[in-house]
């Protein structure tokens, strides 16, 4: 009981782990496959996070389109 215990306990956190992070991660592709554009028209270079939003981003988050949102910069 002991030894089932002990396999299925961190087996279970990492399935916990992969799907809870799962989700966070495609919700950024469905934003992008509906505006058409890519993670960085929103996001800083580097990883895409809700931390690192440049001015699109911010625009974006408060909107909820890019109708009328500022030029990415270059």
């Amino acid at each position: 009981m002991k030894r089932t215990i002990r396999l299925v306990l961190p087996v279970a956190t990492l399935l916990v782990a992969f799907f809870a992070a799962n989700g966070l991660i495609f919700a950024n592709k469905e934003m992008a496959k509906k505006e058409k554009k890519a993670c960085i028209t929103c996001h800083e270079k580097g990883t895409p996070t809700k931390d690192n939003l440049n001015n699109v981003g911010k625009y974006y988050k408060a909107k909820k389109t890019l109708d009328g949102a500022p030029a990415p910069a270059k």
